[in-house]
């Protein structure tokens, strides 16, 4: 374990599992219609990796980065797209997958951006829902786990570009965010 986590909340195995039971839903819901994920960058790319090759369903992908973060802990509430789908989504169902939904400004943006091309349906799937935050009436579609109000690490989720490249996801150490 990184010296700077303070505990485990989801190891490998657990996260495999969920991944699982999230393809297995998803590929129910979308069996015969034509789906396109989207992956919100960068925090989500190891999520979208490893639930994307689970998806039996006829699936393209696509990449976007948008963010309401800084360097910091808190979110700034105001969302920038750096990078837009390439994507034709027009008439077909799209997946927005994003590793947590926190404030929900992202999303809720994300959202509204992506109805705008005439989609047959936008739904959400997010690997943590941490709804203690949520500043913004948005709900996720596809959840994995809800967690509480900690500052978390790993699998794809940073803090200052620090940490994802951990195999699991753990709490941070409040003195290494706190100064």
């Amino acid at each position: 374990m990184n010296q700077d986590i303070e505990k485990i909340l989801f190891t490998e195995q657990q996260i495999s599992e969920i991944c699982d039971e999230m393809a297995e839903r998803i590929n129910s819901d979308y069996k015969g219609k034509k789906v396109v994920a989207v992956c919100v960058l960068k925090g989500s790319i190891m999520f979208f990796s490893d639930l994307f090759r689970r998806l039996t369903v006829d699936c393209s992908l696509d990449f976007m980065a948008a963010s309401s973060y800084g360097s910091g802990t808190i979110s700034g509430g105001t969302v920038k797209i750096t990078k837009d789908i390439t994507s034709d989504i027009a008439g077909k169902d799209v997946i927005i997958v994003e590793d947590i939904l926190d404030t929900g400004n992202t999303l809720s943006y994300i959202k509204k951006y992506l109805e705008s091309y005439s989609p047959a349906s936008v739904r959400i799937c997010t690997l943590l829902d941490k709804p203690e935050r949520r500043t913004v009436e948005v709900k996720a579609d596809y959840t994995g786990k809800v967690v509480g109000d900690q500052f978390i690490v790993g699998y794809g989720l940073d803090y200052d570009e620090k940490y994802r490249n951990l195999p699991y996801i753990g709490v941070l150490k409040p003195e290494i965010y706190i100064k």
